[in-house]
């Protein structure tokens, strides 16, 4: 697997080193010249759209990949689509996972191939992490530094605590950023009611 990075490889080209492809096979299998593969990679011409069914078919993509810069995200979703038609795996089951926005769950597959379910957990990390860098970039504008770090440290240090995760939880349904009916069972309830309690006494 190809590491990701922004390298400011336009679609193709990063195609083309995934599947160890070299120019000069793809303007064979085009029937064009390898002069052409390598003005579309530099960006000087535009791939004419009579070959993006062929680019398609042949690497298992949507054409819009081929002429743009990817970005970290998109490589990853190339990446389990190659997988994904070498391995032809199976779904197992499906998870339910917390949607952006915090409003509902989503279900997310389970393969039978442990390939699979790493880089679909790749992609989640990403998404994630730009999600973080996104809310970093607004907190230039307000005083909550210092609550990013101590959530840093917190993740660091106490990431695997039970009791962590119930207050993340419980915080997030007092503060209703997540719906009342997204929780992890009556035993979580119980701690809420007794968080809630604690909060109201001092809710600024």
């Amino acid at each position: 697997m190809m590491p990701v990075g922004g390298d400011g490889l336009i679609g193709l080209e990063y195609i083309l080193g995934l599947y160890n492809m070299q120019q000069l096979e793809l303007a064979e299998r085009l029937g064009i010249k390898k002069q052409n593969i390598n003005l579309w990679i530099k960006g000087k011409q535009h791939i004419p759209k009579k070959y993006l069914p062929v680019l398609e078919k042949l690497f298992h993509v949507n054409g819009a990949y081929f002429s743009k810069e990817l970005t970290d995200i998109e490589k990853l979703e190339i990446q389990k689509e190659k997988l994904k038609h070498e391995l032809q795996p199976i779904i197992k089951r499906h998870e339910q996972v917390l949607g952006q926005g915090g409003e509902k769950l989503e279900s997310v597959p389970v393969y039978d191939r442990e390939e699979m379910n790493k880089i679909e957990r790749a992609i989640e990390k990403e998404k994630l992490i730009q999600r973080f860098k996104a809310t970093l970039e607004r907190a230039d504008k307000l005083p909550y530094m210092d609550t990013y770090r101590i959530i840093l440290e917190l993740l660091e240090q106490a990431g695997s605590e039970i009791i962590l995760q119930k207050t993340i939880q419980g915080l997030a349904h007092y503060l209703n950023v997540l719906p009342g009916d997204i929780t992890t069972g009556s035993e979580q309830e119980e701690f809420e009611a007794a968080l809630f309690e604690v909060l109201d006494d001092y809710n600024y």
